[in-house]
C-alpha cells in the first residue's frame, strides 16, 4: 500500500489494513469453512478495495448477513462498479442525446 493512498483515504486502508490482518492471522484458523465463493473476507476485501470504505462495508456486511445455515451459498462476486445499488448499470454508455444526433427539434 502506497504512502499517498493512505494520505488520501485513511478509513479505506485502516479498512483493508484489518482486512489483510484478520486474512492473516484469524481466517487461517477456522479453515474452509465458507459456503460461499470468494470467501467472506475474501469478498469485504475486494468491496472495499473497488468501491471504497462506505460502500464496500455495506455489500461486505449485506453479505455477511447472507451467511447462515438455510442459504445455500455458492458463487458470489462483487459487483463491478458501473453497476449501482438496484443492479442497473450505470455505465456511461446509457442512451441519451449525442452530439452526433444532429439538432434538437423541439415541439411540432
Amino acid at each position: 500500500m502506497k504512502v499517498t493512498s493512505v494520505l488520501r483515504n485513511p478509513v479505506k486502508s485502516g479498512i483493508i489494513g484489518f482486512l489483510k490482518l484478520y486474512r492473516l492471522l484469524i481466517s487461517p484458523l477456522y479453515g474452509q469453512v465458507c459456503r460461499f465463493y470468494p470467501s467472506c473476507s475474501a469478498y469485504a476485501l475486494q468491496a472495499v478495495e473497488r468501491h471504497g470504505a462506505v460502500r464496500g462495508s455495506w455489500l461486505a456486511a449485506r453479505r455477511l448477513a447472507r451467511c447462515h445455515p438455510w442459504n445455500p451459498g455458492g458463487y458470489d462476486p462483487v459487483p463491478p462498479t458501473d453497476v449501482d445499488h438496484r443492479g442497473e448499470s450505470v455505465s456511461a454508455n446509457q442512451p441519451g442525446p449525442s452530439a452526433d444526433a444532429g439538432p434538437v427539434q423541439r415541439g411540432a
